[in-house]
């Protein structure tokens, strides 16, 4: 009788797609040009991994042209500096250098990548509003 295999196959599906719909998925960089208007953009692993390399070799260079020196912001600015909120009124944004922007793929419609307090931010621009943030990479010396 084919019926009951087919029968045990079809829950077993049914099992595995309820288990797997309730299970939230980590958090993971969505792949070049994937960003929908329903999905929040972020950083990808490309642009994760082309920033990180930057700043590892350029650190010392950063030091040498006082790049790297500057004051903490203050705990509740701080704060603001996460993904889903908004900027902070007059907070000071840096741009990012030119030969790294000139190396990341371009930036998504209507964001800008900035540096604030060590932090790299990826601002949605109309909004102010921080759609993803890489912390520690811009070392202070």
């Amino acid at each position: 009788m084919k019926y009951p295999s087919l029968l045990t196959a079809a829950l077993a599906v049914i099992a595995v797609t309820s288990a797997c719909a309730a299970t939230p998925a980590p958090r993971t960089p969505a792949p070049q040009g994937a960003a929908s208007a329903a999905s929040t953009p972020v950083f990808t692993a490309l642009e994760i991994e082309i920033i990180r390399d930057y700043y590892r070799d350029h650190s010392s260079t950063a030091a040498a042209h006082g790049k790297g020196k500057h004051k903490s912001l203050p705990p509740g600015i701080a704060k603001n500096l996460a993904r889903g909120k908004p900027l902070p009124p007059g907070i000071a944004k840096r741009a990012l250098p030119g030969d790294l922007a000139a190396a990341l793929p371009p930036v998504r419609t209507g964001h800008e990548r900035v540096i604030i307090d060590g932090r790299v931010l990826l601002v949605e621009i109309a909004t102010q509003v921080v759609r993803d943030v890489l912390y520690d990479i811009v070392m202070p010396s």
